[in-house]
């Protein structure tokens, strides 16, 4: 499966990329799978999203959380909590 991977504010900094196509082993259904599939790559991809960091995620643009299936061509974003202030 195919799916377009985003990433804002401060993962996009870490990870120095904004956007990525990927094609996704058949093990991989949810958005906390394609979470874990991508901390799995090591170094600055397991520091950015790692499990115990605050993080939001979204799914084809609306805010969802780790067990929200995915399908093919479908867009999972990740970026930081923001505050006001």
């Amino acid at each position: 499966m195919k799916i377009q991977l985003r990433f804002f504010a401060s993962i996009r900094e870490k990870l120095a990329t904004s956007e990525e196509l990927v094609t996704l082993p058949d093990s991989v259904h949810t958005v906390g799978d394609v979470r874990r599939w991508l901390i799995a790559r090591g170094d600055v991809w397991a520091e950015a999203l790692a499990e115990g960091r605050a993080l939001r995620m979204a799914y084809n643009q609306q805010m969802t959380d780790a067990a929200t299936l995915i399908d093919e061509g479908g867009e999972v974003a990740f970026f930081p909590p923001v505050t006001g202030g």
